[in-house]
């Protein structure tokens, strides 16, 4: 099989849902009117409510949703071949994720900018919102555990790599005041200035490692894990336009102009995929994944087919800058649609390795002397890269080389293959980085919503006491995971949280489809994957405690255990509350 092939296939079938499927619900069902005022109009605050371009705010909005799973989750599921990733991501993104994001975020534009938390109090009821509130709590906590996992093994010590995504930082500011003070409105040059800044990063991180001065960044990974969640809290508390939009912005240029650059690579080399179709993985025991493709094919893509960390997103940051109802469908359905052809890409880098080289990146190193598989091209690839990249578990490392081999076999290109790779954990970084700050500043929402049922003056988002306490104790929470916990016990339980997630505002958009519409068969678009995902991550959440977490006899594998069956049990409730509620709606429309 040729990588062309899955490319094709994949935007046709993206193109169709976008021209069609999505047309079908905005004209039908959701009904878009931009007469209504948005709420980043109706309450504009220059913190959190603030009317953004379209396209800034889909660079922002598509760059907080495109974490580590639609780049690390493919590459992990490559373990069962390439072929039940592939047809998971175009269903799954079709008919479950894209739906997902724009229900949520349109429900939640026409209710002022709620949260989740708030639309499942509206819509469902008062307990079922108090419930959905910690439920949120504990799933934003171990996902963007998972996510920082992911820049932690991708940046320990790697100075190149490092220095490239520090330097993102001043290169949003400089854009914030450029576009918002010095030259207001003039995105395009605010958007070239920061793009030069970043892409300096990755030319002069090569010799600045080299230097005197490369070990102020090879960072360790204790080291890492104690600055990404300080970046994370810095990041919830400032101005929304200050760092987190223009810094989405920029990444979301970096990462569109390399998925852009990889898909011309493909077209180019068109290379043959490596991995088979399927392997013996698929029914289970795998050196990656353990269980068997169903269910943990689902769990393992996360983000690219369906997340539930978008409807933190879609009723978090983005509906407090949506500028008119129009632009939902972009922002909503498209960024899903977009997320999941990187997805497709990812899969592509993966499976382009040899298996044994691909293995030996992804396990540890006497997991792999035991498959019996032979390494091939590796020792070359470390070589030109000058990089350890065996045992790097995490898949971020075997995306990063996938990518830098497609690329550099492009004529001309072959001694660049160094610069493609810190390229690749740049751009790799910088996916997962925008996510973990809006996360964090969307469960700093969550908090304050949560401790204003008790003390209402601290949910006021212009109470700097408030702002401060809660941005700490979310960044401190996950960062004790990532400092404690390690790919193969927090990724699972990332997948599973974040399906689990998924499975909540899926419901919760039932239940709003239902309530403002008089067809009650309207409401299957939400209903359907509502039932699919609820089995799926409620039969892996149990599957993952009891033959991953248990078995290990240790005190972050008993709490990985309590977490994971804490929030399945919350789920468990908020489902079933609103099937009851939709059960009863349903009669009354009928």
């Amino acid at each position: 099989m040729h990588a062309l092939t899955l490319i094709i296939v994949g935007l046709l079938v993206f193109a169709l849902a976008y021209r069609f499927y999505a047309k079908f619900i905005i004209t039908k069902i959701l009904v878009f009117n931009d007469k209504i005022p948005t709420p980043a109009h109706t309450f504009k605050d220059g913190r959190d409510y603030h009317p953004t371009n379209k396209y800034v705010l889909f660079g922002h909005h598509f760059a907080a949703i495109s974490g580590a799973g639609p780049l690390v989750g493919p590459v992990l599921a490559a373990q069962f071949g390439f072929l039940p990733g592939f047809l998971w991501i175009l269903i799954g993104a079709v008919l479950g994720g894209a739906v997902h994001d724009m229900v949520i975020l349109f429900a939640s534009v026409r209710t002022k900018g709620l949260s989740l938390t708030r639309l499942a109090r509206k819509n469902i009821g008062k307990p079922a919102g108090l419930i959905t509130g910690f439920a949120i709590l504990f799933i934003i906590i171990t996902a963007l555990a998972g996510l920082a996992l992911v820049v932690v093994n991708a940046l320990n010590e790697s100075a190149w790599a490092t220095f490239t995504i520090a330097i993102t930082i001043p290169a949003a500011f400089i854009m914030a005041l450029y576009m918002y003070k010095l030259r207001p409105g003039k995105i395009i040059e605010a958007s070239l200035i920061g793009v030069a800044i970043v892409t300096a990063g990755v030319v002069f991180g090569e010799p600045l490692s080299k230097s005197s001065l490369g070990h102020i960044f090879l960072l360790s990974k204790p080291t890492l894990s104690i600055i990404l969640p300080i970046y994370g809290f810095v990041a919830s508390i400032l101005p929304v336009w200050l760092l987190l939009a223009p810094r989405d912005y920029l990444s979301a240029y970096m990462k569109l102009g390399t998925i852009a650059l990889l898909a011309v690579g493909i077209f180019v080399v068109n290379p043959h995929l490596k991995m088979p179709a399927v392997t013996p993985y698929i029914h289970g025991g795998g050196p990656i994944i353990p269980g068997k493709v169903w269910p943990f094919v689902c769990i393992t893509i996360a983000c690219g087919a369906i997340s539930g960390f978008h409807s933190l997103v879609a009723s978090g940051t983005t509906p407090k800058m949506i500028d008119r109802e129009s632009d939902i469908r972009m922002i909503g359905f498209g960024a899903m649609l977009t997320e999941a052809f990187v997805s497709i890409m990812a899969l592509i880098a993966a499976t382009v390795l040899l298996p044994g080289d691909y293995f030996a990146i992804n396990v540890p190193v006497e997991v792999f002397q035991k498959l019996g598989l032979n390494i091939s091209q590796l020792p070359d690839i470390e070589r030109m890269t000058g990089e350890v990249l065996s045992g790097r578990a995490g898949g971020a490392v075997s995306l990063a080389a996938g990518m830098s081999v497609i690329l550099s076999s492009i004529p001309g290109m072959k001694h660049l293959i160094g610069y493609w790779y810190h390229f690749a954990i740049m751009f790799e970084a910088l996916f997962i980085l925008t996510t973990v700050d809006a996360g964090t500043r969307v469960g700093r929402y969550i908090c304050q919503e949560l401790v204003k049922m008790v003390r209402p003056r601290w949910g006021r988002t212009n109470w700097l006491p408030g702002i401060l306490i809660s941005g700490g104790v979310i960044s401190f929470l996950w960062g004790y995971l990532v400092y404690n916990g390690d790919i193969s016990t927090i990724w699972p339980m990332f997948g599973v949280a974040n399906q689990l997630l998924a499975t909540l505002a899926l419901s919760v958009g039932t239940v709003y489809i239902l309530k403002h519409t008089k067809t009650w068969y309207y409401g299957l678009i939400t209903f359907v994957p509502s039932l699919f995902m609820f089995a799926t991550t409620v039969t892996a959440g149990i599957m993952n405690i009891t033959g991953n977490y248990l078995p290990k006899h240790t005190f972050q594998g008993n709490l990985n255990a309590a977490l994971s069956g804490i929030m399945i049990i919350l789920v468990v409730i908020i489902f079933f509350e609103s099937l009851r509620k939709v059960y009863s709606m349903r009669r009354q429309i009928r």
